[in-house]
């Protein structure tokens, strides 16, 4: 799969997928065939195991930024406020 746009995101997924995603960040991209095989190099799965949503805003930044801008900057606000407060969380358990 090459970087480039793919196109409009709703002409792929829909209200379902992105409730998906936000609960279960992991499951849904090992699943889902978001990404295809040229993505699952070690960084991806780096990025998958400790920082799923930010993993995610980025494969949607380039894959959706040209078409749908607004639906990213909300996965980065997601991804930036879900994962401190995840980590802050954990922390918190470990204490």
């Amino acid at each position: 799969m090459d970087l480039k746009a793919c196109g409009d995101f709703w002409q792929y997924h829909s209200v379902l997928f992105i409730l998906a995603m936000f609960f279960f960040p992991r499951l849904t991209m090992i699943f889902s065939g978001v990404i295809g095989m040229a993505f699952a190099g070690p960084l991806f799965w780096i990025g998958l195991i400790l920082v799923p949503r930010l993993t995610v805003a980025i494969i949607a930044t380039f894959l959706y930024f040209p078409t749908n801008p607004i639906l990213c900057v909300f996965t980065w606000i997601w991804a930036l406020s879900g994962e401190s407060a995840e980590k802050q969380m954990c922390f918190k358990r470990v204490k």
